[in-house]
């Protein structure tokens, strides 16, 4: 069996520490595990047999994006799956949100994501074959006060993805959203900024906030449990791959609601978004 060879974004930490763990440890599988610093990738020393590539890459930086994929094809002569998993939080209120660091959340989620996925396409085209995992979260399906930017980043991945996919599909390169809800990862705490509530009118939501941060190491999901989930839709499901996997029982439960709820309220107002065409001749 040929390998196939895994490039994932933000290996430090989280799901992405959690993925690069799962697939060095798989017979066909080369990783390259990458992280704004590699020295932090040593947790993968004990399972490399050369296998194991460790790169240097910050998603804003265009550069080691492009020296990232060139030293992946260059050590193991493919790019089969792309992982894009690094990115952070923000809480604050729209109003109250710092411009500086939200367009900064918006530089690692989106344009990285971004650029990371149109550096690895030309490779997958020349291969007819690639798969494309985007981290979404179910805050690119449901909205929660306090998250507005976040919330913006979310939706534009889920949005490009899905238009992407349809772009590619004779190509045979895949594409999947994993939408997660709360796991034990650093994003409610390290890898979220914050800025709380000062203005009176906004202050109820300043627990929320909190909470979220107290929360974070104790939230339901396992992400180990999900670089499982991952690694077997990726390699034995490709040819079912579904555009939107949520992950969590939270997750599940929102989607299904949030859907449920938007398709009862298409179906109440059918008859009067329909007048708003000129009359069929």
């Amino acid at each position: 069996m040929t390998a196939k060879t895994w490039l994932i974004t933000g290996t430090s930490t989280g799901f992405g520490r959690s993925l690069a763990t799962f697939l060095a440890k798989q017979p066909d599988v080369n990783v390259v595990a990458t992280a704004r610093h590699p020295e932090q990738l040593s947790y993968l020393d004990e399972f490399d047999h050369g296998q194991i590539l460790k790169q240097r890459l910050d998603v804003t930086d265009r550069d080691e994006i492009a020296a990232a994929v060139k030293a992946t094809v260059d050590k193991f002569g493919a790019l089969d799956v792309l992982i894009n998993n690094a990115g952070l939080g923000y809480f604050g209120t729209f109003e109250e949100s710092d411009r500086d660091q939200v367009k900064y959340m918006f530089d690692v989620n989106v344009w990285g994501l971004v650029d990371m996925t149109r550096a690895a396409l030309p490779t997958m085209r020349q291969q007819h074959e690639g798969t494309i995992v985007n981290f979404s979260s179910i805050g690119g399906l449901f909205s929660f006060p306090t998250l507005s930017f976040y919330h913006g980043t979310k939706y534009a991945v889920e949005g490009m993805t899905e238009s992407l996919a349809k772009e590619v599909a004779d190509l045979n390169i895949k594409l999947m959203l994993i939408e997660p809800s709360g796991f034990r990862t650093d994003w409610a705490g390290r890898s979220s900024n914050k800025a709380m509530p000062k203005i009176d009118d906004y202050k109820q939501f300043a627990d929320f906030i909190e909470g979220n941060e107290e929360g974070a190491h104790h939230e339901p999901g396992d992400p180990d449990k999900a670089a499982q989930i991952i690694y077997d839709q990726v390699t034995n499901h490709r040819d079912s791959l579904p555009l939107r996997l949520p992950l969590g029982k939270i997750a599940s439960d929102t989607a299904i609601n949030k859907y449920e709820q938007t398709l009862a309220d298409f179906k109440r107002l059918h008859d009067l978004s329909a007048s708003a065409d000129q009359p069929e001749k």
